[in-house]
């Protein structure tokens, strides 16, 4: 009897899993076969703001069985134009974008596990970030981290895409380490000077998805393989929704001379040179501090005579004119109010300790 129930579960389960996901096994790209392999698929999604959050939702609604969502960041009320994930009450909450876009994801497919991380990738931590992933998409809002991303990446032969939007423009780059070009085949050196932003010139959401449902696609190409593969886009993409200008950069070949896939020396890995990161969207400086844990609780009887504070499980927030400061509870925070690193320092050492 209890084999028999057994095997009528899964015939019930393997029922609800094809109607499901009907519409898309039907598409012949994709089938019986390729849905079954996108279960089986493990993703890395690094920043959950615009584009990531765009990523997270179609890569969970197409049925990829695992998402790691890594975001250093908390929902505002300013990302709602843009970040399809979150609501009003995340923006008030001050949630953290990874759990928030959890908890979301759980809403409309339970069946995909969504392990969310509220942590910044950086050269100490990227291995434990991206360990036992098939591939990972670009969500990031800094070139910093997309560097590490690719050294990382090319390192241990893992794909990945790249993806951005700014303004009207969405730009889009797979990365196959090997077999097409990396980043640093096409960009060798980090933008220098001026460099549009969201804050600076704002960001249209079309932008977002059209780049998002392009990188997304993509992603689901690789995980589900065979001929798929051969459909994978070997170019730099981009498009402005705006103005309906496009181009592409042939990206099939990796560069001779690329000092990661080339040289293989993994500059951005080791660290070197690695600077505070002023955040898109914010007039803000993030602080690098861990293995200092926060007890929230403490800090708020400690601060709630100098200002406004208040937290949750997640993080505390205080606010002392013109300044607003978030603390995790890895002891990372970020200073709003300020783009001069000493000051924010300082704000910290002051409040939080040297």
């Amino acid at each position: 009897m209890t084999s028999l129930r057994q095997g009528l579960e899964k015939e019930q389960a393997n029922s609800k899993f094809e109607e499901r996901y009907s519409r898309q096994i039907l598409f012949r790209g994709i089938g019986a076969e390729g849905q079954r392999r996108l279960a089986a698929g493990r993703i890395a999604i690094v920043g959950c703001g615009a584009t990531g959050s765009a990523v997270a939702q179609l890569l969970a609604r197409a049925g990829v069985g695992k998402l790691r969502i890594i975001d250093r960041d908390y929902v505002e009320a300013s990302n709602l134009q843009r970040q399809s994930l979150f609501d009003e009450a995340d923006a008030s909450a001050s949630t953290p974008k990874a759990i928030a876009a959890a908890r979301k994801i759980a809403g409309f497919n339970s069946q995909v596990e969504v392990e969310a991380r509220v942590e910044d990738v950086i050269p100490g931590n990227i291995e434990a970030m991206l360990e036992g992933m098939d591939v990972v998409l670009d969500g990031t809002d800094n070139f910093e981290t997309r560097y590490l991303v690719n050294d990382y990446a090319v390192k241990a032969s893992l794909p990945w895409i790249y993806a951005a939007a700014v303004g009207s423009y969405g730009v889009t780059l797979n990365v196959s380490p090997g077999k097409t070009a990396c980043l640093a085949c096409i960009f060798p050196d980090p933008p220098r000077g001026m460099v549009e932003t969201c804050e600076t010139s704002g960001v249209l959401n079309t932008a977002v998805n059209l780049v998002a449902s392009i990188a997304a696609t993509e992603a689901l190409k690789l995980l589900v393989g065979g001929e798929a593969l051969e459909k994978l886009r070997k170019t730099l993409w981009s498009f402005d929704v705006w103005t309906n200008e496009h181009a592409e950069i042939a990206t099939g070949n990796p560069r001779v001379g690329c000092q990661a896939c080339g040289e293989r020396d993994f500059v951005h890995l080791a660290g070197k040179g690695r600077p505070h990161i002023t955040m898109c969207g914010r007039n803000s400086v993030q602080i690098h501090e861990r293995a200092r844990p926060i007890d929230f609780a403490e800090m708020q009887r400690r601060l709630e005579s100098l200002g406004q504070v208040r937290h949750n499980e997640f993080v505390l927030k205080f606010w002392l004119e013109p300044y607003e400061m978030t603390l995790f509870p890895d002891g990372r925070a970020i200073i709003k109010g300020t783009t001069d690193t000493g000051v924010a320092r300082s704000l910290y050492a002051r409040y939080v300790g040297s």
